[in-house]
């Protein structure tokens, strides 16, 4: 039972890790240096595409971090059993994850199709569209992470 609910706790720390902080470059250091260094025609297709390779590891994190959480709340008897924190966590946790699949599916697509097309102005709005959702999830993020390190002292 230890090394199990070890091993869901890693998993779920390796996702959540992954997804806060792929966020926190994402939007901190790529498109800033995409920003000052590349013209509109270079830079959207590469945000693209680099979004495209970030949001399949958010996808598999998304599972991993969903399966593994509630598989955690169960070892411990449920949520009827799991401190205040783990409640905030789980519900902060799926609107992060609504918050995902609505960039992905949403934005990120006519995205895709703008870089398609050339419309360097609409893709551009759509990747802005994007950066501020990605800032509104991030900072969910920070409040999850503080809640799991702050949280049961509360």
């Amino acid at each position: 039972m230890f090394l199990t609910t070890s091993l869901l706790l890693f998993l779920h720390l390796l996702a959540v890790a992954f997804w806060v902080g792929g966020m926190a470059v994402m939007h901190f250091a790529v498109r800033p240096a995409a920003v000052a260094t590349l013209e509109p025609p270079q830079r959207l297709p590469f945000m693209a595409a680099a979004l495209s390779r970030f949001f399949a590891g958010v996808s598999i994190a998304v599972a991993t971090v969903l399966v593994s959480g509630l598989a955690l709340v169960m070892a411990a008897g449920g949520f009827a059993r799991v401190h205040w924190s783990v409640h905030g966590m789980f519900t902060l946790g799926l609107v992060m994850m609504a918050l995902f699949l609505h960039i992905r599916f949403a934005p990120y697509p006519r995205l895709q199709r703008a870089v398609t097309a050339k419309e360097w102005p609409v893709a551009a709005v759509q990747l802005n569209s994007i950066r501020k959702l990605v800032a509104v999830n991030l900072s969910i993020g920070v409040v999850v992470f503080a809640l799991a390190i702050v949280g049961r002292a509360l």
